[in-house]
């Protein structure tokens, strides 16, 4: 049974027209509020992304066979068992992409918002693979 990908190719298509507009807007923004309110826009786009990011991988194992009840893994497991499957390279990146989702409720530290911010910018290029991958292998 294949996966329908739109909704994750939507969302990795946001964040990537939010990353492109950030690099675009924030070197020249006016002031502070400006660029607060552009990585707001990014980490957003992280967010959901993210979510649908391990959802997928979740559905992908559930129906190839990941040998357990797939729902019962911890996020952690889960992702080890994607890097096992081959739908992440590393499984360490996705600890940082975890950590980092589950700092953006405290985004009125301009610190964090700026850490956040950074990883979802890196993210971005981990989305990309695993939708290339669950693309390749929906079958």
């Amino acid at each position: 049974m294949a996966l329908d990908l739109s909704s994750l190719q939507k969302a990795i298509g946001s964040l990537s027209r939010a990353v492109k507009v950030a690099d675009t807007l924030i070197p020249g923004a006016a002031d502070a509020d400006q660029k607060e309110v552009i990585r707001a826009g990014v980490i957003q786009n992280f967010e959901f992304t993210y979510e649908l990011c391990w959802k997928f991988m979740q559905r992908w194992l559930e129906i190839n066979g990941a040998g357990q009840a797939v729902d019962r893994f911890t996020i952690k497991e889960l992702f080890r068992i994607a890097a096992e499957r081959q739908l992440i390279t590393d499984v360490e990146a996705w600890f940082g992409y975890q950590k980092a989702r589950n700092r953006t409720s405290h985004m009125y530290d301009t610190a964090v918002a700026h850490d956040v911010y950074a990883v979802a910018v890196r993210f971005l290029t981990d989305a990309v693979s695993l939708l290339r991958t669950l693309e390749e292998r929906n079958d």
